[in-house]
């Protein structure tokens, strides 16, 4: 069958299609050969800039061309050529080599892929297609997502709510300080991913400059590997390689979204609990079905389809973190097919961070309810109540609140405020402890 989204085997490629279909440009087989593309161009461009040979200006006009308005079409050329030569980027080699004859340069030839190996161009291609890709889509993404929740957190920042700690009644907080938890996270995590240079393997065939040097003995490659891949590419070159990068901080990129995916996984729990307690309704949209057989529902779908996909994406970050720094002695070719789902979790991630901004945007506060629970909960001010006794050096205070309150369902306003009647202490430390209520109890939080 054609390639449709009916047909596709991956979700992301069917049903997700039109969420996702952005991120071709970085990883789809075209995204990476046009980046090999523009990597062997700005090399041919670095050596004549450094004056291996002259490259006259109409040429170097043709080869930007091709670099910036590289299609589909070019791809397929590629493409046809790989079919011959059973090589990737020997074909990207031959197809730049045609270029230099349309450009009226075929002396320049032997210049295209001078000295490298597949792998400085792979090692240099791939973490900057990465690179742009976490820079242009995933970073903002998240960052989005950091505001959005921050602004919910601020409309939302006196509202008192029941905490709950083993899933148990527990001493009031405030919702929207329960969202800056979040916005909090989400932000030391965004500062460590931030922090995490995109590495580059550029040394010839086993990290040496081996045929660099002994066709240009007197030049400093390694300066001149580190001005391009630093300079030129905007990435950081690794100064002791095998054939290949080490993969250790794409590892860690992965890593960092790990973490970055589990926090979200919690905030879509508590979003999926908090409905499920009716402290949020959902807006509903006409014509929407929430369940075959049940007319009445409104389903957290969007925060159970944002989990399940972070889960996907975790599963396959964590075995490209686990796999792509192990490689047998100086090389084996087991990075190579792995490196080619690097845009599956992306896609999985950005899908989730979707459904979470569409689950986010539905909420409806049912701040009557929330109340409700407040108000059938006064065991929590039990905290407050023997807190203050401590000060005073009242007898025992923890002791009297447990067996008052413990396991007690029944424990209402009347029941504190009698307690308290009974106390052997002054009527005006009667008066502060019957002002504490499940409402106003809920502590101080740094101003947002």
């Amino acid at each position: 069958m054609e390639l449709l989204p009916l047909t596709a085997i991956s979700p992301v490629d069917g049903r997700y299609r039109k969420q996702v279909h952005h991120l071709d440009e970085y990883f789809s087989e075209y995204g990476l050969i046009k980046y090999r593309v523009l990597v062997e161009i700005e090399y041919f461009f670095f050596l004549a800039n450094k004056k291996f040979f002259k490259l006259p200006a109409k040429a170097r006009l043709h080869l930007k061309k091709v670099a910036d308005d590289f299609s589909i079409a070019d791809a397929q050329q590629i493409k046809q050529i790989e079919s011959i030569t059973n090589h990737d980027v020997k074909a990207v080699e031959y197809f730049l080599k045609e270029q230099l004859d349309k450009a009226g340069i075929p002396e320049l030839k032997e210049w295209i892929h001078f000295g490298l190996t597949s792998q400085d161009i792979n090692n240099t291609s791939i973490p900057l297609s990465w690179k742009h890709c976490m820079e242009h889509e995933y970073m903002p993404s998240i960052i989005n997502l950091q505001n959005n929740l921050y602004q919910l957190a601020t409309q939302w920042k006196d509202i008192s709510l029941l905490a709950r700690t083993h899933g148990q009644p527990a001493s009031p907080t405030r919702l929207g300080k329960e969202i800056m938890v979040f916005v909090e996270r989400l932000h030391n995590q965004v500062e460590l991913f931030s922090s995490i240079p995109y590495a580059a393997k550029f040394g010839g065939a086993t990290g040496n400059f081996n045929a660099h040097h002994i066709a240009f003995p007197k030049k400093n490659w390694i300066a001149l590997g580190n001005e391009f891949v630093d300079q030129v590419l905007g990435l950081q070159r690794m100064q002791y390689t095998s054939q290949i990068e080490h993969y250790d901080n794409l590892a860690a990129h992965f890593d960092a979204m790990k973490r970055i995916n589990n926090i979200l996984i919690d905030l879509c729990r508590d979003c999926w609990t908090y409905i499920s307690m009716d402290y949020f309704k959902q807006k509903t949209k006409k014509g929407e079905v929430g369940s075959s057989a049940m007319p009445h529902k409104v389903n957290p779908i969007d925060f159970e389809n944002a989990e399940g996909n972070l889960g996907v994406a975790n599963a396959i970050l964590e075995h490209l973190s686990a796999k792509l720094p192990i490689s047998r002695l100086q090389r084996d070719l087991t990075d190579s097919t792995v490196l080619r789902n690097l845009g599956v979790p992306v896609a999985h991630v950005i899908i989730a961070l979707k459904s979470l901004e569409k689950g986010l945007s539905k909420l409806v506060l049912n701040e009557a309810k929330i109340k409700e629970d407040l108000e059938n909960n006064w065991a929590v001010v039990a905290e407050a109540i023997q807190t203050i006794l401590r000060r005073e050096n009242y007898p025992n205070p923890y002791e009297a609140l447990k067996d008052l309150t413990r396991g007690n369902n029944t424990i209402d306003k009347k029941a504190i405020h009698q307690f308290i009647s009974t106390l052997k202490i002054s009527s005006a430390l009667k008066k502060e402890l019957k002002s504490i209520t499940p409402s106003n109890y809920v502590g101080v939080n740094p101003v947002f």
